[in-house]
């Protein structure tokens, strides 16, 4: 293999030598550059694997150089070098297309696990991209995803997952982790809703023996135990205040201290979170930092809804029945089965389609499932639900707060359509005014 070439460019020639030892002894060959015009002209004649930038030069600064190789090199990794304490200046890189970012003064181990990471990447630049056969769906609503999903793994930046419970978000986190330069390392999910209170920052950062009653041994946290890999915090809007507080700093700093240790400890993780809240509207009502919420929402992806992309149906199906079915009985979905799935309004997601199917195989007497099999509420959408008829209950696993906005969400998107998605006269045919109407849509994600 040929040695890889990397791009520094930093006007301080203390900075540009420290950065050429370093790399240097990872067995890299460097070129230096002090503006972003030097920097334009070497990018132009070598290939590069990767490029160290500072932010602040004397032509420019490194988000212009971040954003003219997005558009020249896109595979070529860069990571910005920022001065300590500028968090918002590190973000705005990130979502701009930065793979990382370092802080002033350097911490030359850190900066040794980002020059790996970003090396591995052209080790498997097209490392099965295509996420058919995990992520199913031929919607455009999911090709774009699955190009999303490819583009993010090549980042570090903090992705935060939205969408309804059911959707497949924990799916779309294991993705991004498994394509990209962290693949071989841990890939460590937490329900932050399922630990105590009481329990967080042990079970996050770690203890120390006899730190407190009950801590007879030394225990890693979950930072720990994800070192090198991806820490997904799955219901992120569950953490209490205090707890936010020390996660921002864990991330930031890239450190954690255990309960009981006087120091901190340097931890390489990538952190993916998700929830199926607002937390847009949690920061408004001041139960969820705005600091934490910036820091985890470098890049939002949206997980759809099932009701996005019905015609996804059909394939969802036939591959959970080729799971499910005992010892390959060939148990099939009936041409009027499949009819009532398709407009059914599914308030559980992909989930619930399992569990619908799961129960179908149970009842269905022949190798043809009916629509009785499915055993659906009556009302098979829930936007056509008139106001005589009484609405079902919630499936099993969903709640009612989650079942409620799905109707409210059906009805101003039947209202919308049927408006020419006219907002005002969407709310005067649904009896609210303008203003609650723009607050329901921010509310439920359909802005």
């Amino acid at each position: 293999m040929s040695t890889p070439l990397a791009l520094i460019v930093d006007d301080e020639p203390d900075i540009r030598e420290l950065l050429e030892l370093t790399l240097g002894r990872m067995n890299i060959d460097t070129r230096s550059a002090a503006n972003v015009t030097a920097a334009k002209e070497m990018l132009a004649s070598e290939q590069f694997d990767l490029c160290l930038t500072d932010m602040r030069l004397p032509d420019g600064d490194g988000l212009e150089l971040v954003e003219f190789i997005q558009q020249k090199q896109p595979d070529l990794p860069v990571a910005v070098i920022t001065a300590h304490g500028s968090m918002e200046t590190a973000i705005q890189a990130l979502k701009v297309g930065a793979f990382d970012f370092v802080s002033k003064p350097v911490d030359l181990g850190v900066l040794r696990n980002l020059v790996n990471g970003a090396l591995k990447l052209s080790e498997f630049p097209e490392r099965d991209r295509r996420s058919r056969d995990t992520l199913l769906g031929e919607s455009a609503v999911m090709q774009t995803i699955r190009h999303t999903i490819a583009k993010l793994a090549r980042s570090q930046a903090p992705v935060y997952i939205s969408g309804e419970s059911g959707t497949g978000k924990e799916l779309v986190a294991r993705l991004i982790h498994a394509k990209g330069p962290r693949c071989e390392q841990p890939f460590v999910p937490v329900n932050c809703g399922a630990i105590p209170s009481e329990l967080m920052e042990s079970e996050f950062f770690g203890h120390r023996k006899g730190s407190f009653t009950g801590a007879s041994a030394d225990k890693e946290g979950l930072f720990q135990a994800a070192n090198g890999g991806t820490l997904f915090l799955d219901e992120v809007a569950e953490l209490p205040l205090s707890m936010q507080v020390k996660l921002l700093r864990a991330i930031q700093e890239k450190a954690v201290r255990p309960v009981g240790e006087q120091k901190e400890s340097p931890v390489d993780v990538r952190v993916l979170s998700a929830t199926h809240k607002n937390l847009a509207g949690l920061v408004e009502a001041g139960v969820f930092r705005q600091d934490l919420f910036y820091r985890i929402n470098v890049i939002e992806l949206t997980v759809p809804n099932l009701r996005q992309r019905r015609e996804d149906i059909p394939q969802l199906a036939e591959h959970i029945l080729a799971r499910l079915s005992p010892d390959d009985s060939g148990t099939r979905l009936g041409a009027e089965a499949l009819n009532t799935l398709q407009r059914y309004a599914f308030p559980g997601n992909v989930r619930e389609l399992e569990n619908i199917l799961e129960r179908a195989i149970t009842l269905c007497e022949g190798h043809e499932i009916q629509p009785a099999d499915l055993a659906l509420p009556e009302t098979t959408d829930a936007i056509e639900t008139s106001h005589d008829e009484p609405l079902a209950t919630p499936p099993e696993g969903v709640a009612l707060e989650e079942y409620l906005e799905n109707i409210e969400r059906q009805a101003i998107l039947k209202a919308l359509d049927q408006t020419g998605n006219n907002k005002t006269a969407a709310a005067k045919q649904l009896g609210i005014t303008f203003r609650a109407m723009r607050y329901r849509l921010k509310k439920l994600g359909l802005e």
